[in-house]
């Protein structure tokens, strides 16, 4: 699995390597226990968990010191990955189904991530300030602008703006319109990842600042 991730991200550290050679059989386990991503998913958790959720970082690299929120991480997508990748920035993972946290909390802890913390709450009772929020298809833009922006730090030291990052797919062009977002970036993945999974997937980018 290692091997796969390292032509896109050649930079990992061994510890890095490590805990995502790890993500698999840890979501095995799991996802027996608690049913939090399809069997088929699980099978294919580099594809359409890990690289999906890491195209990301393809956008935008955290800077040391930052935090960012994952709302409606689910089992821990695309928060788990993007923890990894990013040792010194502090990530808050939330979701309003208990079971889920639940195993976003076993697989951190079993990694030994200190810098993700994951809580059973909604987005709109989240009272911490993030640079970013990121989250993967979990409801619409105008949704998501609604739950997050009124909790983004002021300070900017990214390229992007602080604002959001969500992982999405298909046409969006009603969806952005409806949202009535400015200065919104689209991304196609295909761009940066060959595989098929990822033909009509995109990263999306509002600007809150």
């Amino acid at each position: 699995m290692v091997a796969d991730l390292l032509p896109y991200f050649p930079d990992l550290t061994p510890q890095q390597q490590t805990h995502f050679a790890a993500l698999p059989e840890l979501y095995r386990h799991w996802n027996a226990q608690i049913n939090v991503i399809s069997r088929q998913d699980v099978d294919n958790l580099l594809e359409r968990h890990v690289l999906h959720s890491l195209a990301i970082a393809q956008v935008q690299r955290f800077a040391p010191g930052s935090t960012v929120l994952d709302v409606g991480t689910g089992g821990g997508f695309p928060g788990i990955p993007l923890a990894i990748l990013h040792p010194q920035v502090e990530f808050h993972l939330v979701d309003s189904i208990g079971k889920k946290i639940k195993v976003v909390q076993e697989v951190a802890a079993a990694l030994g991530l200190q810098n993700v913390q994951a809580y059973h709450k909604r987005a709109e009772q989240v009272d911490v300030l993030f640079d970013f929020a990121v989250s993967r298809a979990v409801a619409p833009l105008a949704e998501l602008i609604g739950w997050t922006r009124h909790n983004v730090s002021r300070n900017r030291f990214h390229d992007l703006p602080n604002g959001l990052i969500c992982l999405k797919g298909g046409d969006l062009a009603d969806e952005i319109n409806q949202s009535r977002a400015k200065n919104v970036k689209v991304w196609d993945i295909a761009r940066f990842y060959p595989q098929p999974f990822f033909e009509t997937k995109k990263v999306v980018f509002v600007p809150y600042l």
